[in-house]
């Protein structure tokens, strides 16, 4: 069996991820912050862990500023819901994942204006682009880092710079590339940085959060949900400080002990060489299903500019029939549709069929993505029983 699936969940996970969760489960077990014994102590000393390992991973100094959701959704949720009140504007783009667009459009109904800087047909954008939309009343710029469609990455630095100059804040959708692509909060000019846990930081499914720099006002920020934190009991109001002021209720600790676990493999592993190992992935795809005929590889085309996630048709076939038959035939696992952002694949020229997409992950090797090609040849060549 082939997966190629990352960009939706990574699979499969370091055996350090396996083992400390099962740790957790075998060997401590309580909740952390809520009791004085050992083993909530121990339960706290991993959610510590977890958030020095994604500080470290994003450039940033104070591991207290990481604030820890269920995935990346429930972070966006959390800004988009708690800075724009009636009356604001907020900037987004044409290659958004529903994660942004719908709480958006909810929020739009409620009297927040939206607009939507336009992006080229590979997906890509310039800064100039978002800053024609800016208005005296524009509160937040929301922008995905990388598509999840087709792997475009956006200019965040550039697009962080030019909300700096404006006093907007900037939130950017890291769901595709914390882990998978270099990140620096302070010098990439961001203000507030969701990610998930389960894509390429290789954790499990269930845990992400908010990275929050330094210089970015808490205050502003009021919490989505309160409710119990273990500090602060004799209060009745949800407390401040960070990171408790964002995180009600019993966290998923087993879900941070393996976070902390695969977080820190990538790091003693080195990103920089999955990255260019990813890089070596996605060239060899591009190029092989390029000299496919009747194949149309989607998005920029170039692994220097993208994720390793590559999107493609094939002329005259379905791409859930493509995506069927891959499976069936050839033991390919892949994702195909709109892949929860219909903006983006409007922006591709793709919608509403959509595309099928390859995600190799850090552990595929380049025989398989050749297996993987061969596939699709069949399959273009022969319809969907090659």
């Amino acid at each position: 069996m082939l997966y190629l699936d990352h960009a939706s969940t990574s699979w499969p996970k370091p055996d350090c991820v396996h083992e400390a969760i099962l740790r957790y489960l075998r060997d401590v077990g309580a909740s952390p912050g809520r009791s004085a014994h050992r083993l909530s102590l121990e339960a706290e000393r991993i959610r510590f862990d977890a958030r020095e390992a994604v500080a470290e991973l994003v450039g940033m100094k104070d591991p207290m500023r990481v604030v820890f959701t269920c995935n990346a959704t429930t972070a966006i949720n959390l800004v988009l819901r708690g800075l724009l009140t009636p009356g604001c504007h907020a900037i987004t783009t044409g290659m958004e994942h529903n994660a942004v667009l719908r709480p958006l459009r909810t929020l739009e109904a409620k009297g927040i204006a939206v607009s939507i800087a336009g992006c080229r047909a590979d997906g890509s954008m310039d800064a100039a682009a978002i800053e024609q939309h800016i208005r005296p009343e524009t509160k937040l710029i929301v922008a995905n880092h990388a598509s999840n469609v087709c792997g475009t990455v956006l200019p965040v630095r550039e697009i962080g710079e030019l909300a700096r100059r404006h006093g907007i804040t900037f939130l950017v959708d890291a769901a595709q590339t914390v882990g998978a692509w270099p990140i620096d909060l302070h010098h990439d000019n961001i203000d507030l940085l969701a990610f998930t846990g389960h894509k390429a930081l290789l954790g499990p499914t269930g845990t992400g959060g908010l990275a929050i720099d330094d210089d970015f006002a808490v205050t502003s920020l009021p919490a989505l949900i309160s409710g119990g934190t273990g500090s602060r009991s004799e209060e009745e109001i949800q407390p401040d400080m960070l990171p408790d002021k964002y995180e009600a209720g019993t966290p998923n600790i087993m879900g941070l002990a393996g976070l902390a676990a695969s977080v820190r493999y990538l790091i003693e592993y080195g990103v920089d060489e999955i990255i260019e190992h990813e890089r070596l992935l996605t060239r060899r795809l591009i190029d092989g299903l390029g000299d496919i005929a009747g194949v149309r590889v989607v998005g920029p085309g170039d692994a220097q500019r993208q994720t390793a996630v590559v999107s493609f048709t094939v002329d005259g076939l379905a791409c859930s029939e493509i995506a069927r038959a891959l499976d069936e035939n050839h033991e390919i696992m892949c994702r195909p549709g709109l892949h929860c952002a219909p903006r983006a694949h409007r922006t591709l020229g793709t919608y509403p069929d959509g595309t099928v997409r390859f995600a190799p992950g850090p552990f595929t090797q380049e025989e398989e993505i050749d297996l993987a090609i061969e596939a699709v040849s069949s399959i273009a060549r022969r319809g969907i029983d090659g």
